[in-house]
C-alpha cells in the first residue's frame, strides 16, 4: 500500500516484514515497485540518540529511506516555486515494528531527521543516483527560513 503525504511527490509505502522466532527479513526496495525509477547507490546512516541531521536538499537525487533499527522522525519542507504544496511541512516517524515504511523524498525538497529511540537508529537509503557532492545544498538545523524547529 502506498500513501500520498501532504507534499507533492513524497510517498510513504508500507513494507513487508517476515518475522519468525529466528529474526526478521525486512523488505526495502524492488525494481518492480511502481515508484522505482533506477538504482544509483545504497547506503546506511547511523544516528545516535537525540542526534539531528538537518537541513539538506538534493537538486537531482531522489531518496528512498527506511528505518530497520530504532526510530527516526523525518521533517520535509516544500519551498519549490512551481509546487502545488509550496510552504507545506510534513513530518513522519519511521521505525519497527509499527512504522516500517519506505519514505520517498524527491529532489528539490528540504529534509532533515532526528533519532527518537534510546538506542542508535539505522537509516537505509536506496537513492536513484550515485552520491555527487555538488548535488546537495545544506543549511543549519536552526535555519530561520525553514518553518520547523527540532
Amino acid at each position: 500500500m502506498t500513501a500520498d503525504p501532504t507534499i507533492d511527490g513524497v510517498l510513504l509505502t508500507e513494507l513487508r516484514q517476515i518475522i519468525d522466532e529466528r529474526g526478521a527479513v525486512l523488505h526495502h526496495f524492488r525494481c518492480d515497485a511502481p515508484e522505482f525509477t533506477k538504482f544509483g547507490e545504497s547506503y546506511f546512516s547511523e544516528m545516535v540518540p537525540g542526534a539531528v541531521k538537518a537541513w539538506k536538499r538534493h537538486r537531482q537525487q531522489t531518496q528512498n529511506l527506511t528505518v530497520p533499527i530504532g526510530r527516526v522522525r523525518f521533517a520535509i519542507w516544500d519551498d519549490r516555486e512551481d509546487s502545488p504544496t509550496r510552504g507545506t511541512v510534513y513530518m513522519v516517524e519511521l521505525g519497527r515494528p509499527d512504522h516500517y515504511r519506505r519514505l520517498r523524498i524527491p529532489a528539490g525538497l528540504w529534509y532533515g531527521f532526528c533519532c527518537l529511540s534510546p538506542q542508535p537508529a539505522l537509516i537505509a537509503n536506496c537513492a536513484d543516483l550515485p552520491h555527487d557532492p555538488h548535488d546537495a545544498e545544506l543549511r543549519p538545523q536552526d535555519d530561520a527560513r525553514i518553518p520547523y524547529s527540532w
